[in-house]
């Protein structure tokens, strides 16, 4: 082991440098964990909360990767494993919204939302697996969305993508159990991200009425969930997909 390695649990978190990866990131630095923050192009933002999160765990570290290549994602992880001598928690959390109407959506615009949301979880699960394999423990928690559940209109590439999360989640699930590694994701509905911030006013009212608790949930409430499906107390919880909607 590295003399830089830890006793604790390490984490990767891809997407990591704001909104509900930010959030994340925060929730497992404070149970303990050396959180790597995961980023493409949001360098200022990974830094600022990197400096923030080493006043609780100085081993938390910035890496600039990109999900949608395989080569980079096998990198980041073979570099943390390498420095910290393990891998415990994977949060495949990076995602792109190009929202619009099947007929008129460009091919870019179907295949840039695929690639991210979809084939980086492939990229970024597939790179990870060597190691918790090898130490036969692991959790990999993806986010997914309402939207892949229920398919909302003008989000045919985005539902599409992070239907095929849940569907990654749980055949991942029955094939990585034998080796102690549990994966599950997590679909949040409205939350306060720039995602949503990027809506119309008009809009925003309107789904905030139509949401039962009458609000939009904040990033650290997909957080919470997600800290808790990376502990020992969701230790026999696998292949399941938790909403986090207010109620939608």
């Amino acid at each position: 082991m590295n003399e830089s390695a830890v006793n604790h649990t390490v984490a990767v978190v891809t997407g990591g440098s704001k909104g509900i990866g930010s959030a994340v990131c925060r929730a497992l630095a404070k149970d303990g964990s050396s959180v790597v923050i995961n980023y493409m192009s949001s360098f200022n933002e990974a830094a600022a909360l990197c400096e923030e999160l080493r006043a609780i765990n100085p081993n938390t570290m910035v890496y600039q990767a990109d999900v949608t290549d395989f080569s980079q994602m096998k990198k980041m992880m073979d570099d943390t494993a390498g420095r910290f001598g393990r891998m415990d928690i994977l949060v495949n959390n990076a995602g792109l919204a190009r929202d619009g109407l099947l007929m008129l959506m460009p091919q870019k615009d179907w295949m840039d939302v695929i690639d991210v949301n979809l084939t980086g979880v492939f990229n970024a699960s597939k790179s990870v697996l060597p190691h918790m394999i090898a130490q036969r423990r692991g959790v990999i928690i993806n986010i997914s969305s309402l939207s892949g559940i229920d398919g909302l209109a003008g989000q045919a590439n985005y539902a599409a993508a992070k239907g095929g999360v849940i569907a990654l989640t749980r055949s991942l699930s029955k094939e990585l159990a034998q080796f102690g590694i549990r994966v599950n994701a997590v679909a949040p509905g409205a939350i306060e991200t720039g995602m949503l911030d990027s809506m119309k006013e008009a809009a925003r009212e309107d789904l905030r009425r139509n949401i039962p608790l009458r609000r939009f949930g904040r990033p650290e409430e997909v957080a919470s969930v997600v800290r808790f499906l990376a502990s020992e107390g969701a230790g026999y919880i696998t292949g399941e997909v938790i909403s986090v909607t207010g109620g939608l």
